[in-house]
C-alpha cells in the first residue's frame, strides 16, 4: 500500500512539471572567453592644478639655552611669555671659583708687567754702559735682552690667560642672542646649572615670522611649479585663506621620501602659534599628467597594493603607490602607461601568468 502512494506521488508531480513549468536547467551557462574578466584602461591625464598636504607652523628662529660653565642661578629676569631684546640680561649665575681664577689671573698679569719693566729698564741700563768700550761684557749685555725679551714673552701669555678668564667669567651673565619670546623656563634662583644639564634653562622663540613646513611626497617633488602663489588654511580658523610663495626647499628627500619646504608666514600680531596645523594648496605644474585608474581595479593585501595588468592576454602584477582619489578614479604610481589594459574588480586570487583572454 506505501508503494502505491509513493508512485502516485511521483506520477502527479511529473504532470504538474509537464503542463505548468519548463524543466530547470541547473548547469553553468558558458561565458565567453573574452569576457571572463572585466577590463579597464589606464587615463594619462591631468588630474588637478594643486595637491593639497598638510603643513606644520613652525617658529622662524628657535634656540634653547644652556649654561656653559657650572654656577648657581643668581638672578632670573625673565619668566615664559616674556618679550625680550637682543642683548637683554636673561639670567645671572654665580661661580666664586671662577672669580677667585680670574684675580690670580689678573695679579700674574701685572706680575709679569712689573718683571718685564724691570728686564727692560736693567737692559736699556747696561747697553747705555756698554758704549764705554770695556765697561760691560759682550755675554752680559745679551743676557740681559734675552731676559727682557722672555719676560715680555711671559706677559703676553699672562694677559691671554687673564682675558680667557674673563671670558669664561662673562659666561656668568647670559644675555638674548636675538629678540623674541620666552616659551620655557625650567629653572628658579639657586638652582645648580652646567653643560651636563639635560634641560635648558629657557627656550627661546623668534615669533614675528614664522616657518610653514610642509613635506612634498616623493611622487609629487619634480610636479611642483615653485613660482607660483600657494594657498593655505589653518584649522583654527577654518574658511579663512592665507596666500604666500614658496620661501625655501631642502632640495633632498628626507627619511620618509619627502622634501620638505617652508613658506614664511607674517605674525606680527601673534596671532599664529608654532605647532598650528594647516592644509596647504600646492600648485603643480601645468604639464604635470597623472595616471588614472578606477577605483574598483586596485586590490590591496596585508602586504602591497597592486593592479593587474594584461599583458599579451596574460594577468601582470603590478605594484602601486596610490595618489590623489576622485568619487570614481585613483591617481596611481607604478610601472604602468596611459592605455594600459588592466581587471576590474580583480583579487589576489589571480595568479601572476594567468589567461586573460
Amino acid at each position: 500500500m506505501k508503494r502505491l502512494l509513493i508512485i502516485i506521488t511521483l506520477a502527479a508531480s511529473l504532470t504538474a512539471c509537464t503542463k505548468n513549468q519548463k524543466p530547470v536547467d541547473v548547469t553553468r551557462q558558458p561565458q565567453h572567453k573574452d569576457s571572463r574578466y572585466e577590463l579597464g584602461k589606464v587615463v594619462e591625464k591631468g588630474l588637478a592644478a594643486h595637491v593639497r598636504i598638510p603643513g606644520q607652523l613652525k617658529p622662524f628662529e628657535e634656540v634653547t639655552i644652556f649654561s656653559k660653565v657650572n654656577g648657581f642661578v643668581k638672578t632670573l629676569h625673565v619668566d615664559r611669555g616674556d618679550v625680550v631684546r637682543q642683548g637683554d640680561i636673561l639670567i645671572t649665575l654665580e661661580a666664586l671659583e671662577l672669580e677667585s681664577q680670574y684675580q690670580a689671573a689678573s695679579s700674574k698679569y701685572i706680575q709679569a708687567q712689573e718683571n718685564a719693566a724691570a728686564s727692560k729698564e736693567r737692559y736699556r741700563r747696561l747697553r747705555e754702559a756698554a758704549r764705554d768700550s770695556g765697561a760691560v761684557a759682550p755675554i752680559d749685555l745679551d743676557n740681559a735682552s734675552s731676559r727682557m725679551r722672555a719676560d715680555e714673552a711671559t706677559v703676553l701669555a699672562e694677559k691671554s690667560n687673564m682675558e680667557s678668564m674673563k671670558n669664561v667669567k662673562e659666561y656668568l651673565t647670559i644675555r638674548a642672542p636675538f629678540s623674541g619670546v620666552i616659551v620655557q623656563r625650567n629653572i628658579s634662583v639657586g638652582a645648580l646649572v652646567g653643560p651636563a644639564n639635560d634641560k635648558p634653562m629657557v627656550v627661546l622663540q623668534y615669533l614675528d615670522k614664522l616657518r610653514l613646513e610642509v613635506y612634498i611626497p616623493e611622487a609629487y617633488v619634480d610636479k611642483v611649479d615653485l613660482n607660483r602663489p600657494v594657498s593655505f588654511e589653518f584649522t583654527a580658523w577654518p574658511g579663512k585663506e592665507h596666500t604666500a610663495t614658496i620661501s625655501r626647499s631642502a632640495n633632498a628627500l628626507s627619511s620618509l621620501r619627502s622634501e620638505a619646504v617652508e613658506i614664511d608666514v607674517n605674525n606680527k600680531n601673534k596671532d599664529l602659534k608654532p605647532g598650528m596645523y594647516a592644509e596647504v594648496k600646492i600648485p603643480l605644474l601645468s604639464s604635470a599628467k597623472s595616471l588614472l585608474v578606477p577605483n574598483n581595479a586596485i586590490v590591496r593585501s596585508t602586504e602591497k597594493q597592486f593592479i593587474i595588468k594584461v599583458d599579451e592576454g596574460k594577468a601582470k602584477i603590478i605594484t602601486i603607490r596610490e595618489g590623489l582619489k576622485t568619487n570614481d578614479s585613483t591617481e596611481v604610481f607604478g610601472k604602468l602607461t596611459g592605455g594600459d589594459e588592466i581587471i576590474l574588480h580583480a583579487t589576489d586570487e589571480i595568479a601572476e601568468g594567468t589567461a586573460v583572454k
